[in-house]
Formats: C-alpha cells, sequence, structure tokens
C-alpha cells in the first residue's frame, strides 16, 4: 500500500508467512476461518485485523479454549480483490470445514461471498463491512448466515449528516466518492438523503475509481462550486490522497469521512489533516481498550494505527466464542442459531445486541477530529442520527 512506512510493509511480510505458515492441529479443536485484507489497497486495515485475532485466540487458548476445546484459526489473504474473497469463502466452507468465519471490513467484498456461505451453512461474520447488503440481499430478505459487528452505512451517512448541519452548521455539501466501491455509494446515498432532510444542499457530486492516485480534475470541480464542507465516504489510500490535494489546491473548508479513517493516513497527508473529522465505531482513548492496545504493541513491536479494525476484530472472536458456548456445540447451524439471539453481550467495545437483520441495535457512534500535533484524530463528541 502506498505510503505504508518501512515497518508496516515488514508487519505485511510477517503476516503473510504466518498465513503460509499455520501448523497442523489435532482433530479435536473448534475450527475457525478468517479472511483478511493482508495485500492491497485495504492491507493496513487487514493486517491490524489478523494480528487482533490471533491475541484473542491466544487468550481464549491459554485458558482452555472454547467447550474445552482450543481454537484452530485458519487464515487467508484475498488481496483486497473480490474474486480472492470468494476463492477463500469456498475453500474455508467446502475444504476447510470451518465452524464460522471472521472477516474482512470491506463491505464489497463481504457481499461478493455472501451467497458462499449461505450455500454452505457457515456464518459469516464481518469486522466493518457497514453496506446494508452485506446482511440483507436486495429484495430485503435476511441472509441467514451473515452478520456484522459494525453499525450500518445509513446509520453512520445520518451521523455525519447531523455533524455537518447541526455541530459544524453547514449548508452546502461537496462529495467525493469511489463510483467503484459498495461501501462509498452507499454511504454517499445515505448522507445526501440524510443532509437534505436537515435542509443542507448538495452543491457538487463527483466520482472516481478506487485506483485512481489523482483527483485534482473532480477537486477542481468542487471548489468552482463554492461548498462550506466537503464529505469524502472512501477507504485506503485514495482517502489522504484526496485530503492533501484538496488542501494543495485551496480547499480549506472541513472534510468529514466515514470509518475508513486510520492512523497511517497521516503518513500521506500530513498536516493536510487539519479541520478533518471522522466517524468511528470506537474512541482510542476509552479506558477500556488500553489493556488491549499494550497486548498489540508487545506483540507487533508498533502502535496500533487502524485501531477500528483491531478491536472490531478483536471483539468478533469473543463474540464468537460466546455463541459457541450458549449453542454447546461447534455445529455451524446452532452457532447461527447462537449469533442471532445474541443480547446485551458485554464485549470490549460495546455491549452487544442483534436486531432482526443481523445487524447491532443502538450503538453509539463517535465523531473524531485529527489532531495536528499529536498526529492522530482523537475524540470529539458521541452521536446519534437522532440527535438534535
Amino acid at each position: 500500500m502506498g505510503g505504508f512506512s518501512s515497518m508496516r510493509k515488514g508487519a505485511i511480510l510477517l503476516c503473510l508467512l504466518f498465513l503460509m505458515a499455520v501448523p497442523a492441529f489435532a482433530a479435536d479443536t473448534i475450527k475457525v476461518g478468517e479472511i483478511a485484507t493482508v495485500t492491497g489497497d485495504f492491507a493496513a486495515y487487514g493486517v491490524a485485523e489478523v494480528e487482533s485475532i490471533k491475541i484473542a485466540v491466544a487468550e481464549i487458548n491459554a485458558k482452555g479454549g472454547i467447550l474445552g476445546k482450543k481454537i484452530e484459526l485458519v487464515m487467508y489473504d484475498c488481496r483486497t480483490r473480490q474474486e480472492d474473497m470468494v476463492n477463500a469463502a469456498r475453500r474455508l466452507v467446502e475444504q476447510d470445514k470451518v465452524c464460522a468465519v471472521i472477516g474482512p471490513s470491506g463491505s464489497g467484498l463481504c457481499i461478493a461471498a455472501a451467497s458462499v456461505f449461505n450455500r454452505g451453512g457457515v456464518s459469516h461474520i464481518g469486522t466493518l463491512p457497514t453496506n446494508p447488503l452485506v446482511t440483507v440481499d436486495e429484495k430485503g430478505k435476511v441472509r441467514p448466515y451473515n452478520f456484522r459487528i459494525c453499525f450500518l452505512d445509513p446509520y453512520q451517512g445520518k451521523m455525519i449528516a447531523n455533524f455537518a448541519a447541526l455541530t459544524l452548521k453547514r449548508k452546502n455539501a461537496a462529495i467525493l466518492y469511489d463510483v467503484s466501491s459498495d461501501y462509498s455509494q452507499g454511504l454517499r446515498e445515505f448522507f445526501i438523503k440524510s443532509f437534505k432532510e436537515y435542509g443542507g444542499a448538495i452543491v457538487a457530486d463527483e466520482g472516481h475509481r478506487g485506483e485512481d492516485v489523482d483527483f485534482r480534475a473532480q477537486l477542481t470541480v468542487i471548489k468552482q462550486k463554492n461548498p462550506d464542507v466537503l464529505v469524502i465516504p472512501t477507504m485506503g489510500k485514495c482517502l489522504p490522497l484526496a485530503v492533501k490535494q484538496a488542501r494543495e489546491l485551496g480547499l480549506n473548508v472541513e472534510i468529514i469521512g466515514g470509518d475508513g479513517y486510520g492512523d497511517f493516513m497521516w503518513e500521506i497527508a500530513g498536516d493536510a489533516m487539519k479541520d478533518t473529522y471522522w466517524v468511528s465505531h470506537v474512541d482510542k482513548a476509552d479506558p477500556a481498550l488500553q489493556g488491549f492496545f499494550k497486548k498489540y504493541e508487545e506483540q507487533t513491536k508498533t502502535e496500533c494505527m487502524e485501531f477500528m479494525n483491531a478491536v472490531m476484530a478483536y471483539d468478533c472472536v469473543y463474540w464468537l466464542k460466546d455463541a459457541v458456548e450458549r449453542a454447546g456445540s461447534d455445529d455451524p447451524a446452532k452457532i447461527r442459531e447462537a449469533l442471532e439471539k445474541t443480547k446485551n453481550l458485554k464485549l470490549m467495545h460495546a455491549t452487544l445486541t442483534m436486531d432482526e437483520f443481523h445487524n447491532p441495535k443502538d450503538k453509539d457512534g463517535i465523531i473524531l477530529v485529527s489532531d495536528i500535533k499529536a498526529k492522530k484524530a482523537v475524540f470529539f463528541k458521541k452521536i446519534k442520527p437522532g440527535d438534535k
């Protein structure tokens, strides 16, 4: 991924070596699959998820495992490509015979493989896939074996609109989005709908493709429309590149992004991150998370930069542990039923209850603000779409 430090590239290499060298386990284990974006544009997110799941599995196994059995983790890199995601899902379901699969975070990746998990009868838990179609099909029917631990794009889009209109008091928004991304298109759609309901106007709506690295043409059009806020609902390296180029063109309005934020962005955008705000599922400064971050740094010898992915992946393992224990079995059908019935489960980052569409109910959202001195995004406020 462009802009990574040599340390982060080294971390990716170590993860790849780990993926190719998973040891053989005894038959008396609970076999869990993981799919991660260890390479490709979302590599920073995937590396964080890999390391976090390893921490959770090691903790659980050190305490005797689940139902007296150790967890056997089977991991694949989908390389941030939908075809590789589908192939990894098929292998985990049909060959490895896992009882459930965790990850990755990308909505498009999870949607692409949804039918594989449902045909195979194996539950899939997404870490941060926020598009509604991850857990329901185009007709609104629930996908029986698809779950997520994060809130959705409609919720997130409303949060961005709420923050722009009511906190920042902005009236004229511009959007720069990725036309090739289910995540970006969905978040854009829900922001537009909500922002208009708050009385705001969309003065510019410019698209690009995920592989693009030069957004100056779109940003020039946006600047000419004189917006008072810019919304960039994307992920990966295009996000900090767009922020940097916007500032270089003199577009000095506040910028709001979704939950694609990662600390790696400072390596690319630097001080251009000033006056940028980001939706988050967690507050990195939350005291409840500090023990986990310490373990992460001890294991990886690096700071946990993509903390949203790390925390959500870690808690996915403990959610699955709870489901297997309530099911009393590692039978995939029984695990699915237990996941569906999750209620008031206290995890590290939140208390989790599933709704009828396999999504978390009533989770708080968090707005982060970029701190130029600290070179990090820090807590700004909690927010819910219904806030006034």
